[in-house]
């Protein structure tokens, strides 16, 4: 041993690109080296294959330091360093005594704070013992009407140390007030009281396709709602920017950047233009974003939203301070999948690092099992659990920003941003977000957008794992425990009529024709005497605005509704539809092709009848007689094929077979074995999606 330090590297010339291009080169064998080496992502992003010290130039520090301009690394300059991310859980379970146990597990299980999601009844503003709310009170969120209902379902939550986000889409205001009021009845200081409120009238619009009121009344509630929150509640958020109903109807992630952005401007504008500061009206915006589990897209569009967030409202005249976006994040909803939902896990584990690493300051996993039903303790425990051991056990919080630097991360989050600035100005210059939602000309991209994706998932260009890819026909479904819901609604029932009174409709009443900068102060007095939301509602409606709205996918729902339509026909005739595989030759040849074929129909529910192979058409012809199916699929190696398919084909078609596929591209024999009998062809990059409908529609079953 000595002292003297090793140099490994000593004596090795530092290898050029144009040096590694050449090797590239060779191992690809004269394939095109920009074709299989760049990609194209749905943004119009080309990501090269490796990032140097040239592609993202560090002169200058264009990405600042944390918390500091352009927040490219964002809003904090201790990220979570000082205090991990927050670890926040939605709640949606009917009855508001057993959700009550739910978030009390929770919080004494690592959560931090919880978003409230009011049913489909409250969100269209009816208590559920009103005219046409019973086939929609308990869907999709808690049946929560009035503040006693809401002090029921937080009851034993510190308030002055947990926070509480509201969803009650366009019921922003009586949902708000029925919070402040429960805050009041606690005595929770101004300054503990922890909350967003969450007004967000134009995602509620596009998620529903009505407001209750005109946009323009919309905006100035809103904005009403921010000016008294400001006044009143220093550490609540009044505003909220949710871009999951655009995210979910299939948009790219430059053009949700861009509504954010343009959503979030309109909403500054309206807070401005009621008397708020921009500084104060900058502060009562969080945004909320769904991250899907493509790791470097995840991390690239949260630090790319900072970095554009800081740049409007740096041009809005905000000081640097108040520039730093807030963000919440949420696991993708289009990412889930109800076939083989443990795979979920690990698209939520990816998802949740990704939004840690890309400056998140909360955090929704969804549970894995979402969505099969309401999450059970398995489901929320694994989604909480997966943060607090990112956060704590990974050492994810430890270090702010640890992807800045990295030339791939900077450089395609610079290039993301510019795709999404160009698209915002073109939302700008086409009126704004109100006006491109109104003529429908931003649904028809998002539209347009998810074609290409189904289309690619179609094909499995973009694969599905326990979908698209390695399904698995015998799995068991989770079972989850089904709510009572009728019993749930009789409750919330009896409760209303113990709550409402006299008293409670006069201050409902009163809050008719008053003024959007008066409104929420005059509805926490409502919600304090006993207002319901749904008679708060009633007061605040108005001229009622409609769209169509946007629709809600997860990528795996056109292969999961063959999956279900194949369940349907084994309950029916107790057997799934089937397929016989025609396996020739011995096992070495047949196998590969064999397998393919197997895991390609079992994505549609199609039991494939499998055998050791054929050596002539006479035996393989008797055994897919004897079978009982109607469809059958050549499966060996190509040599194979040109030596037996021209007399096996004929022969299954003599015995009964309806329809004969071959496993593989054809090449040059297509014609030959069409005139033998081969009706259609299954490889890599055919439309799965389109065989295995029309096989299922072939077989009776759809």
């Amino acid at each position: 041993m000595t002292n003297q330090s090793m140099k490994f590297a000593e004596g090795f010339s530092m290898p050029t690109y144009e040096k590694w291009v050449e090797a590239v080169e060779k191992a690809l064998k004269g394939a095109p080296f920009d074709k299989r080496m760049f990609t194209k992502t749905y943004e119009g992003v080309t990501l090269r294959p490796i990032y140097t010290r040239n592609d993202w130039p560090a002169a200058g520090d264009p990405s600042g330091f944390p918390g500091a301009m352009p927040f490219t690394r964002g809003g904090r300059a201790s990220g979570n360093r000082a205090d991990n991310w927050d670890v926040r859980q939605t709640y949606a379970y009917p009855d508001p005594g057993k959700c009550n146990d739910v978030i009390l597990n929770d919080l004494a299980n690592g959560v931090t704070s919880v978003t409230i999601a009011f049913d489909q009844a409250a969100s269209a503003g009816l208590d559920a013992d009103q005219a046409g709310a019973d086939a929609l009170a308990g869907a999709d969120g808690v049946m929560v009407y009035s503040v006693d209902d809401l002090d029921r379902l937080l009851t034993g939550v510190y308030l002055d140390l947990i926070t509480v986000s509201l969803s009650a889409g366009a019921q922003f205001v009586p949902a708000a007030a029925m919070l402040e009021a429960l805050w009041q009845r606690r005595q929770i200081a101004a300054d503990a009281a922890r909350g967003a409120f969450n007004a967000d009238p134009l995602a509620a619009l596009v998620r529903r396709g009505r407001l209750p009121v005109a946009i323009d009344v919309a905006l100035a509630q809103m904005a009403g709602l921010a000016q008294h929150t400001a006044a009143s509640w220093p550490n609540v958020t009044a505003v909220g920017v949710d871009t999951s109903p655009y995210h979910d109807a299939g948009c790219t992630e430059s053009q949700d950047l861009a509504i954010s952005m343009a959503t979030g401007l309109a909403y500054l504008k309206a807070m401005t233009a009621a008397g708020l500061d921009v500084d104060t009206a900058c502060r009562q915006i969080l945004f909320t974003y769904s991250v899907p589990c493509d790791q470097f897209l995840t991390i690239a569009k949260l630090r790319a939203a900072h970095k554009m967030w800081a740049r409007i409202t740096e041009a809005c005249g905000a000081s640097e301070p108040a520039r730093a976006m807030r963000t919440n994040t949420v696991t993708s909803w289009r990412m889930m999948s109800k076939r083989d939902p443990w795979v979920n896990m690990l698209r939520t584990t990816v998802a949740c690092f990704a939004a840690a690493i890309g400056g998140a300051d909360a955090i929704t996993v969804r549970p894995f099992d979402e969505t099969v039903g309401l999450p059970d303790e398995l489901g929320r425990r694994i989604a909480r659990n997966t943060q607090v051991i990112l956060a704590e056990e990974s050492n994810l919080a430890k270090v702010v920003d640890p992807a800045g630097g990295s030339w791939y991360v900077e450089s395609r989050t610079d290039e993301l941003a510019k795709v999404a600035w160009a698209e915002f100005q073109a939302i700008e210059k086409a009126g704004g977000i109100v006006a491109v939602l109104q003529d429908g000309s931003l649904a028809k991209q998002i539209s347009d957008a998810y074609a290409q994706r189904e289309g690619n998932l179609a094909k499995r260009r973009d694969p599905l794992t326990g979908v698209s890819e390695f399904p698995n026909i015998l799995e068991a479904p989770v079972e989850l425990e089904q709510p009572d819901m009728l019993a749930a609604y009789k409750a919330a029932c009896e409760r209303l009529k113990s709550t409402r009174g006299a008293a409670t409709s006069g201050a409902a009443s009163a809050l008719t024709s008053v003024p959007a900068g008066e409104l929420a102060a005059k509805a926490v007095a409502a919600a304090s005497a006993g207002a319901t939301l749904g008679e708060m509602a009633v007061a605040l409606k108005g001229s009622e605005t409609t769209i169509e709205a946007l629709p809600r996918h997860r990528y795996g729902e056109q292969f999961e509704a063959l999956r279900d339509a194949s369940d349907a026909y084994l309950a029916k005739t107790g057997a799934r539809p089937k397929i016989f595989l025609a396996n020739l030759g011995p096992i070495a040849k047949h196998t590969g092709r064999a397998t393919f074929a197997k895991n390609f129909f079992e994505v549609a529910g199609i039991e494939t009848l499998s055998n050791t192979g054929f050596a002539d058409a006479q035996s393989c012809a008797a055994a897919f007689g004897s079978s009982g199916a109607k469809i059958a699929i050549l499966c060996s190696a190509d040599p194979v094929y040109e030596t037996m398919v021209e007399t096996v084909a004929p022969a299954l078609k003599a015995t009964g077979c309806e329809y004969l596929f071959l496993a593989g591209s054809p090449g040059d024999k297509k014609g030959a074995y069409t005139a033998a009998g081969v009706d259609d062809f299954i490889f890599l990059g055919c439309d799965l999606l389109q065989i295995t409908r029309s096989t299922l529609a072939r077989l009776g079953v759809i």
